[in-house]
């Protein structure tokens, strides 16, 4: 195929993503298919010769949009949000042109120097402490992770390393298997189910804790556990605190569990996947206190910072734990300039990464500090005025304090009814939302997930739950 065809694709896709995004309202937030519906759309084979352009393109709407979910829809209120805007795609579309690996600082230095300086700005943003910034001259710095789950597991994993150093010392007859089968770690019951999947991939015990009453997880908690398991002849190594839980946006007390775990000689992991973009805004900061006695932070930009899926920012204090660990250094991908910036590779589970910093570089230039700011603080806005909407009905309780984009509701009867309310819901079609339980009480999560969403989006949102509320209490 000749170049000057493949240019004139780029430039339909391009107006037809545009016209897709700008029309999103239109479409019916989750399809209504069953699975299996697509194999019967296309052929059982791939062709011989190459189809149309013209027919792939028609067969978009006929294939795959009703199969789609539309996560950018201003009705969908589902998990948390995925983000999304045109400087990030447009990013996308020149790191899939260069289609660099930059595995190494040789691979492709721009793409290992750009990532470093950007970690930079966004820590700065957040006002990180300096130790886990690589303008600092220290020894920290920041990563670009695929996603939160990542980080968590690459945390674990150098949390390991650095017991093994610390017990092979105090007694170097141990061999390896003996330390790690007495390692143990901590997270609340309202961690994310991928600190408990980092468990299991990193072979050793997780102690799941019980927050308190407001479920946040607390450091007396932390605390009371950690010596439990020291009198036992355990090795506590690891903790994971949680900034704005899945469930519930919730925030466990950084502030008591940091030092308890500095006191202990115990990693401490701050996962923020979703509600770390808030805190470019100074007046939510106060959820991240104690920051400074963490070892690794990360928050997902790809959630609430207007850049598309995947970029999850990931700050270590001393990623030489890392690059330890994972240092598997065959001739071919060695470097003259080995040592003298970071090669990404020993940072990761994978050895090969897209150029992912420049969709932050794009975002980050083309909105300004000042825009994103006033984007979270609008989703805020907009899940406090759902929170009043659902306070103006007796009918319905809100069950967890609204601090961020999310707003837990439910109606004030049992969980089976409250149950039946969601399934009609999302079988009407026009919102979709998902729920959870905390301590037997089910409940509605309804997140402000698109950055299409308005005020009146909110009250169709509304409408609906209170419409569907009114067919089941009939």
């Amino acid at each position: 195929m000749e170049a000057n065809q493949f240019k004139d694709f780029g430039k339909e896709m391009i107006d037809y993503v545009a016209g897709y995004l700008e029309n999103i309202r239109e479409r019916r937030v989750v399809p209504t298919v069953e699975p299996g519906y697509l194999r019967p759309l296309i052929p059982a084979n791939a062709p011989e010769k190459p189809d149309k352009w013209e027919d792939v393109m028609s067969d978009i709407e006929r294939v795959i949009m009703p199969g789609v979910t539309h996560w950018h829809s201003p009705r969908f209120h589902a998990y948390f949000p995925t983000a999304n805007s045109y400087p990030a795609i447009v990013a996308d579309i020149l790191s899939g042109a260069i289609a660099c690996i930059g595995f190494s600082w040789i691979a492709s230095p721009a793409c290992t120097e750009l990532e470093v300086v950007m970690l930079d700005w966004l820590g700065k943003m957040l006002d990180l402490p300096k130790e886990f910034l690589a303008c600092s001259g220290g020894k920290g710095g920041g990563v670009i992770q695929g996603t939160a789950s990542e980080a968590t597991l690459v945390a674990l994993l150098g949390a390991k390393a650095r017991a093994i150093d610390r017990v092979k010392k105090e007694h170097p007859k141990m061999k390896d298997a003996d330390i790690v089968s007495k390692l143990v770690g901590y997270t609340s019951s309202q961690s994310h189910s991928s600190v408990e999947r980092a468990g299991l991939l990193g072979g050793v015990k997780l102690r799941s804790l019980q927050p308190d009453e407001t479920n946040r997880l607390r450091g007396e908690t932390l605390e009371n556990a950690i010596k439990k398991d020291l009198e036992a002849g355990l090795i506590p190594f690891y903790a994971v605190n949680t900034l704005g839980t899945t469930s519930s946006c919730t925030f466990d007390r950084l502030d008591e569990i940091g030092p308890v775990c500095n006191e202990y000689n115990v990693w401490l992991h701050v996962d923020a996947a979703y509600a770390g973009s808030a805190f470019i805004c100074p007046e939510y900061r106060y959820l991240m206190k104690g920051i400074e006695r963490a070892d690794s932070f990360n928050f997902n930009p790809h959630k609430w910072l207007l850049v598309n899926f995947d970029c999850s920012a990931m700050w270590l204090k001393d990623p030489s734990w890392l690059v330890n660990a994972f240092n598997v250094d065959p001739l071919y991908l060695k470097h003259e300039q080995q040592g003298a910036a970071p090669d990404y590779r020993h940072w990761q589970i994978p050895l090969g990464r897209r150029f992912r910093s420049l969709k932050l570089w794009f975002v980050l230039r083309l909105y300004g500090i000042e825009n994103l700011q006033a984007h979270i603080r609008k989703q805020i806005e907009l899940a406090h005025y759902f929170e009043s909407l659902v306070r103006s009905d007796d009918r319905f309780e809100i069950t967890e304090e609204v601090i961020m984009g999310l707003v837990c509701f439910r109606l004030k009867e049992t969980n089976h009814v409250n149950e039946v309310l969601l399934k009609r819901l999302n079988g009407r079609g026009v919102i979709h939302l998902v729920p959870s339980k905390i301590r037997d009480i089910y409940f509605l999560r309804l997140a402000i997930c698109s950055r299409y969403t308005e005020k009146s989006d909110i009250d169709i949102s509304w409408k609906e739950v209170k419409e569907t509320a009114n067919e089941i209490l009939a």
